[in-house]
């Protein structure tokens, strides 16, 4: 090592309720330098999140696009693919190279109102949308085997509560990775039924917008569902996480030899994973808008509805196939949810946090998953409309959205922040549009709002 670096001070020893259960029994998940992982290796936090943005939520919302406007939705998801990179890899860059999560570096940096401003909506936000997608989960399950709703609710909720709470974090990532596969059931349901795929690519390549308020308020509900800020927390702590249960990591403001082979990760696993997701929701609108669209199904409010419109016209194993998926997608993503609101909370109030404790070592970190995922069962018990309430969540997010991500774009240029790993000028740019973007979007479901 030249002479002129100065040596690298030790890390801060950890408090036994810090330290990761299987640290010291792992050995280092990184590659010797020259050596390169493999694609699967690499894949990681940027696949889990961008998988479990097609949560069925979502797949209400491309259902209904493709259900109403066919093909021409489909643009959208081009559009929003290099915006959805930009962001994820600001969030997971400030997870890695702080070695912290968005609400840690928040309460470290700004001031404290705006730190509980976000979390709290945050959190709301994340827990109505896991209620609806518990309740869609359900739906799907009933639709398939029959039955009431309601137990499925509690045994779904049950089920990736438990899996979170005890499962080994080596473990339970390796469950999350398989579980996107879930999502190819929608590229099997768009190869099951009569596509005109020249008319596909025509109009995902070239956009034939249609300026009217339906058009655009679905145009904004995409927007809205694709770009969430519960996906920035989730990957940002996950980065952090990783780094803290592997050995051999270190936060890249300690150890700058290592980032350029963690950016690179960081990079690929964001562009697989934001594509993977834009994918599986362009083959959704494909779907639909093969199938409804085409028979004048024009109206879908939720996923429970695109896969009972789909079986008299696309056939059973369509119907059953689209079923499925709802059902894969809603495992992945309810632990997302509730996860990405437990390290937000934590990191406010300073809790231990993470996966990878013990429950009795982080036991308000797990509370939190356990109370949200109750308020998210307690919502399909009390009769809320599924529609107004994931109305709301849009509402919520996009108050949070655009705050939250001119205050990232701004610490992930602050040296205090960031160290000498603050953002590469064509990130800063396309970070910024994608903030621009959203602001726009908000403004614009506000607009009309009353329409």
């Amino acid at each position: 090592m030249p002479s002129d670096i100065p040596a690298i001070p030790p890390r801060t020893r950890l408090h036994h309720w810090q330290r990761p259960r299987w640290a010291a029994q792992r050995p280092p998940a990184r590659v010797e330098p020259g050596k390169r992982r493999s694609l699967l290796a690499i894949l990681g936090p940027g696949l889990i999140t961008g998988a479990a943005d097609d949560d069925p939520s979502g797949i209400a919302t491309y259902s209904q696009a493709g259900a109403q406007f066919g093909y021409a939705t489909g643009w959208v998801m081009l559009f929003t693919w290099p915006l959805m990179v930009a962001i994820q890899e600001i969030s997971a860059r400030i997870g890695r190279v702080t070695g912290k999560g968005i609400a840690a570096n928040l309460r470290e940096h700004y001031p404290k109102p705006l730190l509980y401003g976000i979390v709290g909506l945050l959190a709301i936000a994340n827990f109505i949308n896991l209620g609806a997608d518990l309740g869609a989960m359900a739906d799907a399950l009933r639709l398939l085997i029959g039955g009431p709703a309601g137990l499925y609710v509690i045994l779904f909720a049950a089920f990736c509560t438990t899996l979170e709470i005890f499962s080994k974090y080596a473990s339970y990532v390796k469950i999350l990775k398989w579980l996107t596969l879930a999502l190819f059931a929608y590229v099997a349901a768009a190869f099951a039924v009569k596509v005109p795929w020249g008319e596909v690519a025509h109009d995902t390549f070239i956009p034939s917008i249609t300026w009217s308020t339906d058009y655009l308020v679905l145009i904004v509900a995409i927007l809205g569902t694709t770009i969430s800020p519960y996906l920035f927390f989730w990957q940002a702590s996950e980065e952090a996480e990783e780094e803290r249960i592997d050995p051999a990591a270190h936060p890249l403001t300690e150890r700058p030899a290592e980032a350029p082979s963690e950016f690179r990760r960081i990079r690929i696993d964001t562009c697989v994973g934001m594509a993977f997701s834009n994918i599986i929701a362009l083959f959704i609108i494909i779907t639909t808008a093969a199938t409804l669209h085409a028979h004048g199904v024009t109206d879908v409010q939720t996923s429970e509805q695109a896969a009972q419109a789909l079986r008299p016209i696309a056939g059973e194993f369509a119907y059953v196939i689209f079923a499925l998926g709802i059902l894969g997608t809603g495992l992945l993503a309810v632990p997302v949810l509730a996860g990405s609101a437990a390290y937000a909370l934590a990191e406010t109030m300073q809790w231990a946090t993470g996966l990878d404790q013990r429950p009795r070592e982080a036991k308000r970190f797990y509370a939190t998953i356990v109370g949200g995922t109750l308020i998210g069962i307690g919502i399909n018990f009390i009769h809320i409309d599924p529609i107004k309430a994931l109305f709301w969540t849009a509402v919520i997010n996009g108050v949070v959205a655009v705050p939250l991500m001119i205050v990232m774009m701004i610490m992930t240029m602050q040296p205090k922040v960031m160290g000498d790993f603050t953002l590469p000028r064509p990130l800063w740019a396309v970070g910024w549009l994608s903030t621009a973007v959203m602001a726009i979007t908000v403004i614009a479901m506000f607009a009309t709002w009353g329409d």
